[in-house]
């Protein structure tokens, strides 16, 4: 049996220190209420004659951006600046095209709809867009991550439109996340407009914990703590928009206005009763079919992570993707690298402590629970299946499973009792319920282990 967890709507009051929330788990927000609210929040934030930088998604998260940005409009027509940057981390740039979609805006009528207004990819890729707000000390990470990194220092840089902004503000949806527990708020600063060197620490320290472990926990977690302690260093004032959205839909249950850290605690609350599903039983074989907005394994992998929890051990995740035919277009590298365990790349440290951490973690994040020792090699928990257009031969060489996408017939999988069938993987995460037989050494209880962490 599958069901999701009972809750009541949520709402707060304005405060210095709360968010502002409208609706709850289990609610249905209509446009107009959530237009309303979005209004009234942005009028009382004193925007005049400010510059602002609003960041929001890339294609690859579930977000009503249209409907949210045409309900600010009014509110920042007194400013005197306006520029979207999309928070890509590091998945590739969107098209005219695909932007004009995703916000909003016919093709060559980006004027009509946001007068003003610019629109900017973050071009990760270029050395210029980028500036240095501080230092996180080696110390202080220690203290962050609880132990996991003793010697490591990082310079924080950050998209320089955020940082020259009087005013940033972050709008954009919360779900369960493999590395910091819950997405969203200062996420969408770092890593969604950050540079690399915070983006492979922050990734790594999850990867440490695994993702097990650290997807769906409540609450500030290590990579959490991180990602707060950088954003601090960025000179524009911060708000956040957050969000919780019906997965694969444009129905909002709540939006929360105030601080980052106010209004993504307030949404990660009710993420955490709409977004968790749970399972009485574990099941030999997971099919999780990918949306077409994943366009490479990089992003598909979540596909993987979000259902890894409710499989028995032994058991299989195929990932369904015929439309995917690249492990990543911009990190072409991890396919040197290889899908592997954690301890696969602490025990071997000295051959992997120069590659790309966030390379690093997104292999374990994929491969999943495991262990290795120079005597057996690795032993992986389950078997991690692509069903894609990637070629058998690349598939194989990064070491995980392949089966024909052709071979596929999903009516078959949907009659097996051994199958569980999510038709639109990626955002919902499943966990067997407490008390049920375990699948897995990960349970979302807030207590994160501590492993051995290696520094560079």
């Amino acid at each position: 049996m599958t069901t999701t967890t009972d809750a009541k709507a949520s709402r707060a009051v304005l405060s210095e220190t709360e968010a502002a929330v409208l609706g709850g788990a289990g609610e249905i927000l209509q446009p107009e209420q959530v237009s309303e609210f979005v209004a009234r929040a942005l009028a009382g934030a004193q925007l005049e004659n400010q510059r602002v930088c609003l960041v929001v998604p890339d294609g690859t998260r579930t977000c009503p951006l249209p409907l949210l940005l045409q309900a600010m409009r009014e509110s920042l027509s007194s400013a005197s600046e306006v520029e979207v940057v999309i928070a890509l981390g590091t998945h590739q740039g969107m098209s005219d095209e695909q932007l004009g979609q995703h916000l909003g805006y016919q093709p060559g009528a980006l004027e009509q709809t946001y007068r003003g207004w610019r629109i900017l990819n973050h071009e990760f890729w270029r050395p210029e867009t980028f500036t240095t707000v501080g230092t996180i000390g080696a110390d202080r990470i220690a203290e962050l991550t609880s132990g996991l990194l003793t010697d490591t220092a990082v310079d924080v840089r950050i998209n320089r439109h955020v940082a020259e902004a009087d005013v940033a503000i972050v709008v954009g949806p919360v779900f369960p996340h493999e590395v910091v527990g819950f997405s969203g708020g200062n996420k969408y600063f770092f890593p969604g407009v950050s540079g690399p060197e915070l983006i492979n620490l922050s990734h790594w320290v999850g990867a440490l914990i695994t993702s097990a472990q650290m997807i769906g926990t409540p609450g500030t977690t290590p990579v959490r703590a991180l990602i707060d302690e950088a954003a601090s260093l960025i000179p524009a004032k911060r708000l956040a928009l957050c969000l919780v959205v019906a997965s694969g839909t444009d129905t909002l249950h709540a939006v929360a206005f105030g601080t980052p850290e106010d209004a993504w605690s307030a949404c990660a609350d009710i993420s955490a009763q709409t977004h968790v599903t749970y399972l009485d039983h574990p099941v030999r074989r997971v099919l999780s079919i990918m949306p077409t907005k994943y366009q490479d394994i990089w992003t598909a992998a979540k596909g993987f992570y979000k259902l890894e929890p409710i499989v028995a051990d032994g058991g299989e995740v195929i990932i369904y993707a015929p439309h995917i035919t690249q492990i990543s277009v911009m990190h072409p590298s991890i396919t040197e690298i290889g899908y592997h365990n954690r301890d696969y790349f602490l025990g071997q440290w000295d051959k992997f402590r120069d590659k790309p951490w966030g390379d690093l973690a997104h292999s374990t994040h994929l491969r999943g629970q495991g262990t290795w020792d120079p005597e057996r090699g690795e032993v992986n928990r389950v078997t991690v299946t692509l069903a894609t257009g990637i070629p058998e031969d690349i598939v194989r060489s990064v070491n995980l499973n392949y089966l024909d996408p052709a071979t596929v017939d999903l009516a078959e999988y949907e009659a097996d009792p051994d199958t569980f069938v999510e038709p639109h993987a990626g955002e919902v995460l499943y966990r067997l319920r407490p008390g049920a037989e375990s699948a897995s050494p990960g349970e979302p209880d807030g207590r994160l282990p501590a492993a051995e962490g290696m520094d560079g």
